[in-house]
C-alpha cells in the first residue's frame, strides 16, 4: 500500500508546526523535499510529518533550528528503524482516527477554518462515507460540544468547526442512497434548530437502505402533521436538543405526537429527549438514546 500524503496544512496540523514554518525550514535549511502534486501542490508523507514533530520537540526544548538540521541523517534512521515510512496506512487503527480527530481540534484552537477544512477534506478522500463520519467527524463534534461545555473552546471556535462538519454531512447525504424500502422522516421539534444530529441520523439510514424525507428545523406541529399524513413514512424520527424544561418540553412533544396519525412509530432523539426520557415513554414514543437503538430503527 502506497504511503499517505498531505497537503501543507494538513502536514501543519498534525505536526503542530506552523505552515510558514514549514516553508522556512525548507527554505533556510532544507529539511525536507515535499512531493509536488501535477497541479504544483507540496504533498508531505507520514514520514515527514513524523520527522516535523521531532524537528518542533527539539525546538521546543531550546535547541536552534540550524543545530536540529544538522541531526537530521540521525532523526530519519530513528524514523525508519520505528518503521514510520514502512507504508502503513495510519488510518486503519483508531488511533489513526484521533489523528485526524486531534488535527481539526488543533485548527479549531487557532480558528484556523481553512486549516479544519482541510483535515476533513483529506478525512472525506481516504475513508468510505460512514466511516469518515462515525470515525472522525461524529467524534470531532462530540469534542468541540464538550470543550465549549468546560470553556475551553470558544462559541466562534464551536461554530467555525460546525459549520465545516454540516457542509460536509450535507454533501455526504447529497451523494449518499436515495432509494430504499422503508421510507423515513425526520423533523427538529418547532423550536429546535439543532440539525447536526438528524442530517447524521439521515446519512445513516440512507446507507441503511431507507428512502430518507429530511424537513429540517424549527417544522411547526401542524405542518409536520401534514406531511405526515401525506406521505405516510414507516418511521417519524425528531431532533429535541435544546431543553426548555419539563414543561414546555411535555407540552411541545404533546402538541406533535397530536398532529401525527396513528399507528406510525416515532422516535425522539437529542439531549433533551435523554433529559427527559421518562415524559417521552408516558406520551407513546420512543427514546434514541444509544447506539444499540440503530438496530430497531433501522429493523
Amino acid at each position: 500500500m502506497a504511503e499517505r500524503t498531505y497537503r501543507i496544512h494538513v502536514a501543519a496540523e498534525l505536526s503542530g508546526v506552523r505552515v510558514e514554518l514549514i516553508r522556512a525550514w525548507e527554505r533556510r535549511y532544507g529539511v525536507l523535499q515535499p512531493l509536488r502534486t501535477p497541479a504544483g501542490y507540496r504533498v508531505y508523507t507520514e514520514r515527514d510529518v513524523a520527522l516535523l514533530k521531532r524537528l518542533k520537540k527539539l525546538t521546543d526544548e531550546g535547541v536552534a533550528i540550524s543545530e536540529a538540521a544538522k541531526m537530521l541523517p540521525q532523526l530519519l534512521a530513528e524514523l525508519d528503524a520505528a518503521g514510520v515510512a514502512s507504508g502503513e496506512d495510519p488510518l486503519t487503527s483508531g488511533s489513526g482516527l484521533d489523528f485526524w480527530r486531534d488535527a481539526a481540534l488543533l485548527a479549531a484552537e487557532a480558528y484556523d477554518q481553512v486549516g479544519v477544512s482541510a483535515v476533513v477534506d483529506e478525512v472525506l478522500s481516504a475513508l468510505p462515507p460512514l466511516k469518515a463520519f462515525e470515525g472522525v467527524l461524529a467524534p470531532l463534534q462530540r469534542e468541540v460540544g464538550e470543550r465549549w461545555h468546560r470553556g475551553t473552546l470558544t462559541v466562534a471556535q464551536e461554530h467555525l468547526v460546525t459549520q465545516v462538519v454540516r457542509a460536509r454531512l450535507v454533501s455526504l447525504l447529497h451523494a449518499a442512497p436515495q432509494g430504499g424500502r422503508k421510507h423515513a422522516l425526520l423533523a427538529c421539534l418547532p423550536e429546535e434548530e439543532h440539525e447536526l444530529g438528524l442530517l447524521a441520523v439521515a446519512l445513516r439510514l440512507r446507507h441503511a437502505g431507507h428512502r430518507v424525507t429530511l424537513l429540517g428545523q424549527r417544522v411547526p406541529a401542524v405542518d409536520l402533521g401534514r406531511a405526515v399524513t401525506r406521505l405516510r413514512p414507516d418511521v417519524v424520527g425528531l431532533s429535541a436538543v435544546n431543553n426548555p424544561g419539563e414543561a414546555v418540553f411535555e407540552a411541545t412533544l404533546t402538541q406533535v405526537l397530536r398532529e401525527l396519525p396513528p399507528g406510525i412509530p416515532v422516535w425522539v432523539g437529542g439531549a433533551a429527549a435523554v433529559a427527559h426520557a421518562g415524559l417521552v415513554d408516558r406520551l407513546g414514543a420512543r427514546l434514541f438514546s444509544a447506539e444499540g437503538d440503530w438496530a430497531r430503527l433501522v429493523g
